[in-house]
């Protein structure tokens, strides 16, 4: 497999994250806080890598790129950005050792959220803004991939969203460049958009850039140990969930609104069933919170839609905990863990569009048993689904349901208790940041899980971020012949 064209993009990527190290950097010399040298010496040694790949490659190798250096570059980019993205972490005055300043990292790249730092109001405005910059540049990184990349490798369905101009391999890159440009406009604008909201809204000036970020990448790092609810803002709660609902829905549509394809996004039954699958998790909690802590309704349905929007997104802000509102409530929300918004989002999860097809599939299945000389076609979007499309997201569900199960059992051996190795393994496929229990939950952080089960989380996070299949086929021998 010839390697230069994918360690040329390497070298790209890695240039840009140094480049991005620079604005923390400016930051903390602008407090006059010493982690400025971190930040400067962690770009110095990212640019170097970065920029030796490039001058080792050629350039004229990067026009065409086949399906195996595909899913080789879509691997080592999340991989390389985690670790090169772990130095400030490890270079500033954060006490993290290489266990933790990758965990952080990662969880941060893949907008999981989880995080090592138990107290943040400790931490340099530098460090805090270098989060919120992993997951903003996570967060359009997951786009590019959902809208260019995974329709190209038949990733779990994704060819459902492939586009007829680029059906090869071969036009990966042209369609990342291209989607990129006008992705990357939309998301800045909307995070600017966000930020302002935030600021009117009561806000500081920092926090209100730094939330915008995270909550547009549905990344849910918080400048706050207590997070959202910390700020006990019924107005900044309202603007978040409004943010983590634009960031779950499909960025293609909002390029086409730019040409007036607005109807788009009501049309899709992708949004369709994300409402409603909100809506009813959400009134349920409602109910069930003004029955056991008696609360009134307003109070109920704001923490309800507040932490159900949450955490089915992926982002795993919190307003309150959670963990306290008893078992009913928190197996609802241990499902909703695992659902994920829609395929072109920011989020992870299953996604809308595999939830549809996997009950088309189950309802055609049926209508078989009663007739089974009829001809039943599976439908999505008023359009037939090809078997291949059905076969990818049944294996899709089925592996991703066993990845979970083995990374709890994984995390149970390592040490952790029953609830802190379900709902990690659950938390870190879902790429959702907090977990259940005292240790991971909402009110805890990662910082006492032992270093065996952060390379386990780790692991399970870029696994889910990549969709499961990416990762997988690479494991596999016949990846690597001839």
């Amino acid at each position: 497999m010839p390697l230069s064209p994918v360690m040329y993009i390497l070298g790209i990527l890695l240039s840009l994250l140094a480049v991005a190290m620079l604005i923390p950097a400016g930051l903390d010399f602008y407090d006059g806080h010493e982690n400025w040298a971190g930040f400067l010496g962690s770009s110095a040694i990212t640019l170097f890598f970065g920029f030796g790949l490039l001058l080792s490659t050629r350039l004229n190798d990067t026009g065409n790129i086949n399906l195996r250096q595909a899913f080789l570059l879509t691997n080592l980019a999340w991989m390389s950005i985690g670790l090169f993205g772990a130095l400030p972490f490890l270079l500033s005055d954060t006490d993290m050792d290489i266990h933790d300043a990758v965990f952080e990292s990662v969880s941060g790249v893949t907008t999981t959220g989880s995080t090592v730092i138990p107290l943040l109001e400790v931490m340099s405005r530098g460090i805090l803004m270098w989060r919120a910059v992993l997951q903003w540049l996570g967060g359009i990184g997951i786009i590019v991939m959902a809208l260019a990349v995974l329709p190209m490798l038949s990733i779990g369905g994704m060819q459902l969203f492939r586009t007829e101009s680029y059906e090869t391999p071969d036009k990966v890159i042209p369609r990342a460049t291209e989607l990129a440009g006008g992705i990357f406009l939309i998301y800045t604008l909307l995070t600017l958009i966000w930020a302002f909201m935030f600021r009117l809204a009561g806000m500081p000036g920092f926090d209100a850039l730094t939330h915008a970020m995270t909550t547009l990448a549905t990344g849910g790092f918080s400048t706050r140990t207590a997070s959202i609810g910390s700020f006990n803002n019924s107005l900044v709660e309202i603007l978040v969930i409004a943010g983590m609902i634009v960031g779950s829905l499909p960025f293609a549509h909002y390029l086409a609104m730019t040409r007036g394809g607005w109807k788009n996004l009501i049309e899709d039954p992708q949004v369709r069933w994300f409402a409603a699958i909100i809506a009813t998790v959400s009134l349920l909690i409602t109910l069930q919170l003004m029955s056991s802590i008696d609360l009134n309704f307003l109070d109920a349905l704001r923490q309800a839609s507040f932490n159900t929007v949450s955490l089915m997104t992926g982002t795993g802000y919190s307003s309150t905990d959670y963990g306290l509102w008893g078992g009913q409530t928190t197996v609802i929300l241990l499902i909703a863990m695992f659902i994920g918004g829609c395929a072109g989002s920011t989020t992870c999860g299953i996604k809308m569009f595999r939830l549809q097809v996997l009950a088309a599939t189950a309802r055609v299945q049926m209508a078989r048993l009663l007739r089974p000389h009829a001809v039943n076609v599976v439908y999505y979007n008023r359009r037939p689904v090809p078997e291949t499309v059905m076969d990818a997201v049944m294996a899709f569900f089925y592996l991703y349901i066993l990845s979970f199960v083995l990374i709890a059992i994984m995390l149970g051996l390592s040490g952790l208790d029953f609830i802190t190795a379900l709902s990690g393994a659950a938390t870190s496929i879902s790429n959702v940041g907090p977990g259940l229990g005292e240790m991971i939950g909402p009110s805890g952080s990662f910082e006492d899980v032992n270093s065996a089960a952060k390379w386990i989380m780790v692991a399970g996070m870029i696994l889910g971020r990549l969709e499961l299949f990416t990762v997988l086929v690479i494991l596999m021998p016949g990846f690597w012949r001839r």
